[in-house]
């Protein structure tokens, strides 16, 4: 476990995890909000975890981390901090399945990364990237302390974004 909170666990991805990064990476919010990553397979959802995630963890010390409930422990969605060769800073990330929106779990999990971020990580300072209509995102954002910049486009996204950062 990477860390917890009152009703999550986040921890690596593994290619035991490759069903539901395929489930929520075809999602069509995920498609729309966050892009196609081009997962359409169980081999290619495996990929993603080796070359996405799993590179992430070896090179940086984080990524992103899946979110599970725990009792039962059930996959919810993935929470966790990326590093693009593109941008400067650390950014947290998240996305659920849509069963488990509005239910709190973007908010707890998100809290908990922050929290792993500055203590165990050192990171004062993190940025955000939501869609342009992505208001459940930017809310989320907000409630966590984050302020939005401006508008940027980063060419891996095809298409401009909203910036927000936490110092």
């Amino acid at each position: 476990m990477v860390c917890t909170s009152k009703r999550l666990q986040l921890r690596h991805l593994v290619d035991s995890d490759a069903e539901f990064i395929l489930e929520l990476l075809t999602d069509p919010d995920f498609v729309r909000n966050i892009g196609d990553r081009g997962v359409s397979t169980l081999e290619t959802a495996r990929g993603y975890i080796s070359t996405g995630p799993g590179a992430s963890y070896a090179r940086y010390g984080f990524g992103l981390f899946l979110v599970q409930l725990q009792d039962p422990v059930v996959p919810i969605g993935i929470c966790g901090l990326l590093k693009r060769d593109s941008h400067p800073d650390v950014e947290i990330g998240f996305a659920y399945l849509p069963e488990f929106r509005g239910k709190g779990y973007a908010l707890e999990a998100a809290a908990a990364v922050l929290n792993f971020a500055e203590q165990s990580l050192g990171l004062n300072r993190l940025t955000a990237l939501t869609a342009l209509d992505n208001h459940a995102s930017m809310k989320l954002l907000e409630k966590l302390g984050f302020e939005f910049l401006g508008l940027v486009h980063l060419n891996e996204l095809g298409r401009p974004s909203r910036m927000y950062a936490k110092t």
